[in-house]
């Protein structure tokens, strides 16, 4: 089993906060109003981006970061990159082509507050953007690291990653998926992006590879879990814990891991995948102790 949640940090909460307020003052300075006469593109994208959220894949960039002495602006910058990108899917996600979600961190979705075209745009001037950022010599001087965050994120978000996953996500509405499937599919939904938050850390530290592969280990299985969790909230949770509709999938028909295990065996699962994560990370001999609180976190969110 799992430590305990009894054995974390206390100070967790207070660590995720201040990254939080570091990353939100980030993407303020990365996407400043404008006056503008496609300032509704730009109101759209802070919307989108701003104003709530656990921040948690920023917060895996920064620590795993930190693992390796990496300067904090840098990491900040790929962690609002990252953001950026997560933001965009769950704009475009919240669609009524897709979800068809009204409810966002407490906020109306992006399509509501605003209309469909203009989430659209918002989401792909994210997308793009994203990349921009990590092309430019202020997140690292070093051209090879500048490629590499590039083109793992690249991997990590397309079409043998999120994308990929949210592709299985749609057809899981009509299709009865295994658990094998279901698990590949929020591997690629969720898990890539949460392999290349701990993996930019890496990168940017020039880690050695059996570091750089016990972050990305730690990382798929937490993930898993985040998702796991996720499936659990979204058929006992209240909306206004969660900050979004809850009951959405089980609407829809679609294939989870409360679907395919039941509440319970599903909660047995995020707690062996949250042991293994912590497993991955006794390579880092005792400075690891933030990443385990997180992964505590994980299996124990409530929101």
């Amino acid at each position: 089993m799992a430590p305990s949640p009894r054995n974390a940090d206390p100070q967790l909460q207070k660590k995720m906060d201040e990254a939080s307020a570091a990353i939100n003052k980030t993407i303020e300075r990365l996407l400043p109003s404008t006056d503008l006469a496609e300032n509704k593109l730009f109101d759209a994208m802070r919307h989108g981006t701003l104003g709530g959220g656990k921040r948690l894949r920023p917060f895996l960039v920064i620590n795993c970061a930190a693992l390796f002495n990496v300067d904090p602006a840098r990491a900040r910058r790929v962690a609002a990159a990252l953001e950026f990108i997560h933001c965009y899917s769950l704009i475009h996600d919240d669609l009524p082509a897709m979800d068809d979600a009204s409810l966002r961190r407490g906020k109306p979705t992006v399509h509501k507050q605003f209309d469909e075209a203009t989430a659209i745009l918002a989401g792909d001037a994210l997308l793009t953007f994203a990349f921009e950022i990590l092309s430019e010599p202020e997140t690292h001087e070093d051209p090879h690291v500048r490629c590499e965050l590039i083109q793992e994120l690249a991997k990590a978000s397309g079409g043998h990653g999120m994308v990929g996953g949210q592709m299985l996500d749609l057809i899981a509405e009509k299709e009865n998926f295994d658990l094998g499937t279901i698990s590949r599919m929020q591997r690629m939904k969720t898990g890539k992006l949460m392999a290349f938050a701990c993996e930019a850390g890496a990168i940017l530290g020039k880690a050695s590879e059996p570091h750089k592969k016990a972050l990305c280990n730690y990382a798929h299985d937490l993930g898993l879990a985040f998702q796991v969790t996720d499936d659990i909230l979204d058929v006992e949770a209240d909306p206004q814990d969660t900050g979004k509709d809850t009951r959405k999938d089980e609407q829809a028909g679609k294939s989870t891991f409360v679907s395919a295990m039941g509440k319970e065996q599903a909660k047995e699962r995020a707690e062996m995948l949250i042991e293994q994560a912590i497993k991955h990370l006794r390579i880092f001999d005792g400075r690891e102790q933030t990443l385990v609180d997180l992964a505590l976190y994980v299996l124990e969110r409530r929101a």
